[in-house]
């Protein structure tokens, strides 16, 4: 247990914890959270909705314990893919851009799920506990599939909405 394990331990747990802050608050008000859903181009948006708020906590709990880490950070890149497609994208790439603001924090998020999900967890983690090592090119075939999944999610869910529907 050295330096690395440490600082793979900040960042799961930061960003972990970031992800059941968001998570619960589009789970605080899933009627919302659907209608903007719907609003951006998604279709079955209650479903999507219930996904995303329970998606968002499970990627979440998933770093901060480092379980199932390389699945939580292709599930991480994976949510960030989709959010980027569906409505950050055309803002550029500052986060200050308004009123959708910009994709800086997507990228900063995906590169966080693809860096444990090659690197691992790291020592301080139920998987180091239980002995389930994902890392290197598994985990890099992990992560490349959460791209897969986001596209698909994409491709099943989502269609540009029309300027009128805007």
């Amino acid at each position: 247990m050295g330096p690395t394990d440490i600082g793979l331990l900040i960042l799961r747990v930061v960003a972990g914890a970031v992800m059941v802050a968001h998570g619960v608050n589009h789970g605080r008000n899933l009627d919302g959270t659907a209608s903007w859903f719907a609003s951006i181009g998604f279709r079955r948006e209650r479903l999507q909705a219930v996904l995303s708020s329970m998606g968002e906590v499970s990627i979440g709990v998933g770093l901060v314990f480092g379980f199932l880490t390389s699945f939580a950070g292709a599930a991480l890149i994976a949510t960030m893919l989709v959010a980027f497609v569906s409505n950050h994208r055309s803002a550029g790439f500052f986060v200050f851009n308004r009123p959708v603001e910009g994709w800086e924090y997507l990228m900063i998020l995906a590169t966080i799920g693809a860096v444990v999900a090659v690197a691992g967890p790291g020592a301080f983690s139920v998987d180091a506990a239980i002995g389930l090592d994902l890392t290197g090119s598994t985990g890099g075939v992990v992560a490349l599939a959460g791209v897969l999944v986001g596209a698909l999610q994409l491709a099943a869910f989502w269609r540009r909405p029309s300027l009128s529907d805007r």
